[in-house]
């Protein structure tokens, strides 16, 4: 049984025991470390936690083995050691069907009894027990006198090996398979695919990887010897160690970076057709756009989406602050530094930076102790042409396959993200300014509580010991990854994006290495690339909502009194969205986009002269040139062309006087167009132009680069049509040929007929 006892007769120098012994006894009256009430570990650390009620129910006969550590939360030994079984434990994640970790904090007093009944004198003490263990069983011993991760845990599978009566059933045969054992496995038909480590005979990887992989389904996994010769020459191997995949009755070289278990590991569960156990199966690109709530967008894994921060803010400033209906002390306080960092390091448009730093300014400028968030939200709300928040929410790299999945805690992660990273490009910004405003945010308001508490633990482990700016942005994504690996397999995980550590090697190869065998993160590529992938230039505006005044107020309606109640509503813009970006929706409409100026300019002068007021602009910019006209009511049929000719040279005349200015060499006039007029939208006198179809109206172009904005396909006598209009004609056009030639062809049948009746006697 390996054990410290009580750091006196640790195996350590007397150096470094007296050194652990001082360190005990100062963190006991000091409080630096964890209470006994809470131990050194949590369940998100994956590992079981012990105590009188489920002692036996876990320990003995448990169908997979374990390995127990007894430990005392006040040992100065046991603390340097916790962060090596947490590393262990995530590690062998994946193993758990087979084997799993365990603790016990024997300083905790309803421990005691438990700890004495096992004979613990020392701390730590790890004991392994095998599966199906009797009651009366005490454990074996479990040497823990290194703190190599790697080592315990080819210590683990040894320890696994040793098993004589009762293997654990989830566990895969660990030997090295024979060839004969290999053709009988190629020839039955419940092997998919096949994985082949081939290995020396000291090698682990073999068995790590079939471990690795016991929580799949669809693949097995076996070690093969570099003895045993007739697979090796038969294959052709020359590197030990090597995979090798058998599918569709071929076997190939795996393709990794590097030969070494997490390569293997990771290429072999990304595999299509490997899912985990007893989870769906991802579900087929085409079946996502037909069954989920909202219409499928196309995107890169690859980048970074706009929409996706923009819609994080509105959810968290607009949905999730609005279950506070009043906001003080401390909550005013996290708000104010979360608003003030969006404020500050948000790497959106203009118009999104300008709202958020207007609602900074208005929020340092409180003199009172507590917040009506009615107040906030009107700040948010006040859109102006220079300061606007979309709202709803249209997520693009952050969409799930199903409506519950990623969403609004990806996008939350991607915004922390590229905090760090504009902080880190800016000159004035503390070390943990983004990291500290991020984690009073989540402990105040993340409506996730289980989530919150978790990051809180993290912060406290580590964040104070950030320094620089650099170390920000790598510890946010290292804590990322540690909580991809605590959700990996999770119900909350989509099968169609898997919780992986993060960059994977195909989009970062120069962020993996290899240390003594092990894979290693290479920090200083991990942070050029994270500095890369998060940068401003780097993200995408596909899909953005459009933020003019005119849209925002038009769906802030119903969605802020949904918010307000704390409800997840959707705005209106989104429920009239389709797959297509916003900048392109428009494409699809054979009409031009009329400027936006003031009547009293050069617009106003034109529409004046056709006695059509600029107001009306907003209900001509989405109208087709012909689809869509609402049917004329029944009017006299009299056309006054006396007064169309006299409005339409006013027009005329405008434009010549525009270009004599421009000759002269003022400012050239914008080019002008004729465009259809909905017949309940003009004066009584102009309705009657619209019989004749005479009616149209000049409408300005603000350029040529004017989104949403085309000339008409082809003009003719002042009248523009779009392609829609010729498609149409043409297609009347063919049809009345054919419906001619129908009736020729009938009536020279008939014809030939009637001659031949006559020509009979």
């Amino acid at each position: 049984m390996a054990q410290y006892r009580r750091c006196a007769t640790s195996p350590l120098t007397a150096r470094g025991a007296l050194k652990h012994c001082l360190f005990c006894t100062l963190v006991l009256f000091s409080g630096l470390l964890p209470s006994a009430e809470t131990g050194l570990y949590s369940q998100s650390d994956q590992i079981v936690l012990l105590n009188p009620d489920n002692v036996e129910s876990v320990l003995f006969n448990s169908s997979a083995a374990l390995v127990v550590e007894f430990y005392a939360s006040w040992c100065g030994h046991c603390v340097a050691f916790s962060p090596v079984w947490k590393n262990l434990a995530m590690d062998t994640k994946e193993w758990k069907p087979a084997v799993d970790l365990v603790a016990i904090d024997c300083a905790a007093e309803e421990n005691r009894k438990t700890c004495v009944h096992f004979g613990i004198r020392g701390y730590p003490t790890v004991k392994f027990f095998h599966a199906y263990s009797e009651k009366d069983s005490t454990g074996a011993s479990f040497p823990v006198h290194t703190q190599d991760v790697s080592h315990l845990r080819r210590q683990m599978i040894s320890m696994i090996e040793k098993h004589k009566e009762h293997w654990p059933p989830a566990c895969p045969p660990l030997e090295a398979a024979s060839k004969a054992e290999i053709d009988s496995l190629l020839e039955s038909s419940g092997v998919e695919l096949l994985a082949l480590v081939f290995e020396t005979a000291s090698s682990y990887v073999g068995r790590e990887v079939i471990l690795d992989l016991l929580q799949f389904d669809n693949i097995t996994v076996r070690r093969v010897l570099n003895t045993e010769d007739e697979l090796v020459s038969k294959m052709a191997v020359t590197d030990f160690p090597s995979c090798y995949l058998y599918q569709g009755g071929n076997f190939s070289r795996l393709n990794v970076p590097f030969e070494a278990r997490t390569f293997y590991s990771y290429a072999l569960q990304r595999l299509p057709r490997v899912v985990r156990t007893s989870r769906p199966k991802p579900v087929a690109l085409d079946l996502i756009r037909n069954v989920t709530e909202h219409p499928w967008r196309e995107f890169n894994r690859t980048n970074v989406y706009m929409s996706d921060l923009e819609s994080a803010l509105h959810f968290s400033l607009r949905v999730e602050l609005a279950s506070h209906a009043t906001i003080n002390k401390g909550a005013l306080t996290a708000l104010k530094r979360y608003v003030s960092v969006l404020a500050k390091y948000f790497p959106g448009r203009p118009v999104v930076r300008n709202l958020l730093q207007t609602a900074n300014a208005w929020l340092n400028g409180l003199q009172d102790s507590e917040l009506q968030y009615n107040s906030f939200l009107e700040v948010l709300n006040n859109a102006t042409e220079d300061a606007v928040l979309p709202h709803g929410e249209r997520w693009v790299g952050c969409q799930g396959s199903q409506p519950h999945f990623r969403k609004y805690p990806c996008s939350m992660w991607t915004l922390f993200h590229a905090l760090t990273v504009a902080a880190n490009s800016a000159s004035d910004s503390r070390p943990q300014e983004v990291l500290q405003a991020m984690r009073i945010y989540v402990k105040k308001f993340f409506g996730c509580h289980e989530c919150a508490s978790h990051f809180e633990g993290m912060a406290q482990e580590s964040m104070n010991q950030v320094k620089t700016q650099s170390e920000a942005v790598l510890w946010l994504w290292s804590r990322h990854n540690r909580v991809n690996n605590r959700l990996a397999g999770d119900l909350s995980e989509d099968p169609n994006f898997p919780k992986i550590q993060w960059p994977p090697p195909e989009l970062c190869p120069k962020c993996h290495g290899i240390d003594n065998g092990e894979h290693s993160w290479q920090e200083p590529e991990v942070l050029s690339f994270l500095m890369d992938y998060y940068s401003y230039s780097k993200i995408l505006d596909n899909y953005l909502q459009d933020v003019r005044p005119q849209e925002a107020g038009r769906a802030q309606g119903t969605e802020d009194r949904a918010a307000q109640a704390g409800h997840d509503t959707r705005g209106r813009m989104e429920a009239k969205e389709g797959d297509e970006p916003t900048s392109e929706v428009e494409e699809d409409k054979e009409v031009l986009v009329v400027g936006e100026q003031e009547p009293g300019g050069r617009e106003g002068e034109e529409a004046a002269a056709l006695e059509l007021p600029p107001s009306q602009e907003k209900e001509w910019e989405r109208r087709p040139s012909i689809v869509g006209l609402r049917p004329r009511e029944p009017q006299e049929d009299i056309v006054d062309l006396d007064s169309f000719v006299s409005r339409l040279y006013q027009a005329k005349d405008l434009r010549s006087s525009r270009r004599k200015r421009a000759l002269r060499g003022h400012r050239p006039a914008p080019e002008v167009a004729l465009l259809p007029v909905e017949p309940d939208d003009l004066p009584g006198e102009q309705r009657r132009l619209q019989k004749r179809g005479l009616t149209g109206r000049y409408a300005e172009l603000e350029g040529e680069g004017r989104q949403g904005a085309r000339r008409p396909w082809i003009s003719v006598l002042a009248l523009g049509f779009s392609r829609l209009d010729v498609s149409l004609c043409a297609l009347l056009y063919v049809l009345s040929s054919l419906c001619l030639l129908a009736m020729y062809r009938c009536s020279k049948g008939r014809g030939r007929l009637y001659r031949a009746k006559l020509a009979l006697p």
